[in-house]
């Protein structure tokens, strides 16, 4: 007769599989890697097998995605576990102290392209219902997986699979876990997001660059004209002056603002970690408030005129700028565009012609801090990492998180394993062994917490 493996044996085995993982080098971005995403899809499906569920790969235009439910539980709520098995390219090559597809743990971390983003983290809800199957034969509640190979390149098919699958997906909640931790043993759930808006501006002059001297003072300047504009977006006192940006922003909430002031935050520990003195924003707001809750506008880039070496006394024909607001729940991008686009053509002077192109616009989300989910993602986290969660919002958008709330009516639990710190598309990725397996725990308490709803 087998013996159950110990919790020791249990977390190497996690950790070797999560090896495994790491070392397929699953680019979404790169044509190239196209067979090793597909090898990741199907590693993630075999894992599925291994659980004693029933896997599907589908096939997309793109990359696929990997589908699993365990069997349904009358009664009881349907969990839906989203995450992705594909990564970034781990360019520059030459910053990473080890190779980005060969896994090296360094003072109790993993260092691998996609430790923390995303295949760690997801990971970690597979394994936690391995270990309920393996240990209790089933589920309190039904797990739905849904897990894709395009998350990094915009996830371009997986809206439509979602809309044409509603009945499949068909949920009461949804488990994400792709973010951060407040801090170090502060762990967190994020209970909203900021969506966005983004732009690129074009202006045109005269039909070719002029000599300034010669030139300058009649003719518009498109250079001068661009920079007028965007200094134009926000007034002194850090409010955004596009009419009716305003009209539908949900202010933030007596409990909200104290639960924000007891975070172990501190302006000035942080101004140090970026390398900066001090902070601008809002008026009348904390910096925490200004960064997950309230609406803002950023350039993005800028162009125009002469860029080398020396002088050039040059009137340009042209300029550009790309810019983007993020955008707090209730607020239409669409909306937003319409009035942009007016706003700016009032301001346009004679001799220079605008164009605004809109990229994309992904609207925010928040979810109820009285939520019965949100509660029982508290209490399955406390008893995972020994620690209360704090709640907090993120200032940063995640567009699917969107399309999961519109198409399936679901409230979305987003509980990060990670730090801030884990160098997220940068070289040198990590994450940390201790939240694995912390996450893993969380994640076993959340199956039963969850169950406890209906």
């Amino acid at each position: 007769m087998k013996t159950a493996a110990t919790p020791t044996e249990r977390e190497s085995q996690a950790e070797a599989e999560l090896m495994e993982l790491l070392r397929i080098p699953s680019v979404s971005a790169d044509s190239k890697h196209s067979a090793d995403v597909r090898h990741a899809a199907e590693w993630v499906a075999k894992k599925f097998a291994a659980m004693g569920l029933k896997p599907e790969i589908i096939a997309t235009p793109g990359h696929p995605l990997v589908y699993a439910e365990t069997p349904a539980v009358p009664g009881k709520p349907i969990a839906l576990v989203y995450g992705h098995y594909d990564v970034q390219p781990p360019d520059p090559l030459a910053e990473w102290i080890t190779p980005p597809f060969e896994p090296t743990v360094r003072n109790g971390a993993v260092f691998a392209r996609g430790a923390t983003d995303d295949k760690g983290q997801m990971l970690t809800h597979l394994q936690s219902v391995a270990a309920v199957l393996a240990a209790q034969g089933k589920l309190p509640l039904q797990v739905k997986f849904l897990i894709e190979g395009e998350e990094e390149v915009g996830s371009p098919n997986l809206g439509p699979f979602i809309a044409a699958n509603l009945d499949k997906l068909a949920c009461d909640v949804i488990v994400v876990s792709d973010s951060s931790q407040f801090a170090p043993g502060v762990p967190a759930v994020t209970y909203g997001l900021r969506g966005i808006a983004y732009y690129e501006l074009r202006l045109c002059g005269p039909k070719q660059d002029l000599h300034s001297g010669t030139f300058g003072g009649g003719v518009t300047n498109p250079a001068n004209v661009l920079a007028k504009l965007l200094a134009s977006l926000v007034d002194e006192q850090g409010r955004i002056r596009v009419p009716g940006f305003y009209d539908d922003v949900v202010p933030l909430s007596g409990r909200e603002r104290e639960e924000f002031a007891r975070l172990p935050f501190s302006d000035a520990k942080f101004a140090a970690q970026l390398g900066v003195n001090g902070f601008s924003g809002e008026v009348g707001y904390a910096t925490l408030e200004r960064r997950w809750a309230r609406p803002t506008c950023d350039i993005n880039g800028l162009w125009s005129g002469y860029q080398g070496e020396g002088a050039k006394t040059v009137l340009p024909a042209k300029a550009g700028a790309k810019f983007s607001f993020r955008l707090v729940p209730k607020q239409d991008p669409h909306q937003l565009t319409e009035n942009l686009q007016q706003y700016l053509e009032a301001q346009l002077p004679p001799g220079v012609t605008m164009e605004l192109i809109d990229f994309h616009g992904a609207p925010g989300v928040v979810f109820p801090l009285e939520s019965k989910y949100l509660e029982a993602a508290a209490n399955a986290i406390e008893q995972g990492f020994g620690k209360r969660p704090v709640f907090i919002r993120e200032g940063g958008s995640i567009p699917i998180v969107g399309t999961f709330v519109r198409e399936l009516g679901a409230e979305v639990l987003l509980l990060g394993w990670g730090l801030d710190d884990d160098n997220t598309h940068s070289p040198n990725e990590k994450f940390c062994l201790a939240d694995y397996h912390r996450g893993t725990r969380a994640s076993v308490a959340l199956w039963d917490e969850l169950a406890k709803t209906s």
